[in-house]
């Protein structure tokens, strides 16, 4: 999730109970002209569990070259961690991204797709992943062709988000199009789509058979969800965060995110306070203020407030 999944973020989800993250899209074209900004965002701390780089583009030389430099990078930086996988991104609807035949674009052009994945696996010694979307639109819903193209060039594993790139993120995902991609393929295959509870997840293992799910969207404000689906999965109880412990985790990750980007993180947190708040009592009233806020401190006083009142 572009703009979300930094550092900070990755850390408190795999404190909830994450099993593996996977960094915010980084763009391969960025990477080859040497744009630091672009590398900071590839960059994965020794701290975090294990974490995927994510790589975005639309030729095949010039994303094998960016996960070689990247990897290099890493492995040459004594405080930061090697990737997991370099995961490719086919799936990102965005106009900008795929106006450059980037992201989920590549689902309309299946043969320079594989021929990314090839070119890629050739090039590092660390597993390729893919992220698929169920095709561009209705009308070409190819996703297990893509999917066995990938496979057959050397992918790990595909993560499959239930949904064309035309739906965008709405309606609901369609399961049932994740499961015939597992029954088609022999690698692991990950869900992605409309995962916000326990319940969700249940759902989804149960009618795909996939290997793992992906959440995204869902872990906004809400880290806890991976703890609640590992304790459903084992058949515990589950008791949710009180209204202060989701406040003292915002509070814990904006100290997170001030380590990693100083005053400035004050203003990229404004829209996590705003999911971390969500739904509770006195939110609404305070969302303009949570949106103005200037330091720290002042958040810690409106969520003081908020706890007051829940």
């Amino acid at each position: 999730m572009a703009g979300v999944s930094d550092h900070a973020f990755r850390l408190v989800c795999a404190e909830h109970g994450a099993q593996a993250c996977v960094t915010e899209m980084v763009s391969a074209n960025a990477v080859c002209y040497g744009d630091k900004k672009t590398a900071e965002l590839a960059r994965i701390g020794t701290d975090e569990a294990p974490c995927a780089l994510q790589l975005f583009g639309s030729d095949p030389d010039t994303v094998a070259e960016a996960a070689v430099r990247l990897i290099a990078d890493a492995r040459a930086d004594e405080n930061a961690a090697v990737p997991v996988a370099i995961d490719l991104n086919m799936g990102c609807p965005v106009r900008k991204i795929v106006s450059t035949g980037q992201g989920s674009a590549l689902m309309r052009t299946p043969e320079k797709a594989a021929r990314m994945v090839y070119t890629l696996r050739e090039r590092i010694d660390l597993p390729v992943t893919v992220k698929l979307r169920l095709g561009w639109d209705d009308d070409h819903r190819n996703v297990v062709e893509v999917a066995r193209l990938a496979e057959e060039n050397g992918a790990a594993a595909v993560t499959v988000h239930g949904r064309t790139r035309a739906q965008m993120y709405r309606p609901a995902a369609d399961y049932t199009m994740i499961a015939r991609v597992k029954d088609a393929l022999s690698i692991p295959v990950i869900g992605n789509g409309d995962v916000s509870s326990a319940d969700h997840a249940l759902d989804m293992l149960k009618v795909t058979g996939c290997d793992g799910i992906m959440i995204a969207r869902g872990a906004l404000g809400n880290p806890y969800i991976f703890e609640e689906i590992f304790a459903i999965l084992n058949g515990k109880d589950y008791t949710r965060p009180s209204a202060e412990q989701k406040l003292h985790t915002a509070l814990h990750h904006l100290s997170l995110l001030c380590g990693l980007h100083g005053q400035r993180a004050v203003l990229e947190f404004r829209k996590h306070a705003a999911w971390y708040t969500k739904g509770m009592r006195g939110a609404p009233a305070i969302r303009a203020k949570l949106c103005a806020v200037e330091n720290a401190e002042e958040f810690a006083e409106l969520f003081a407030l908020l706890v007051a009142q829940n």
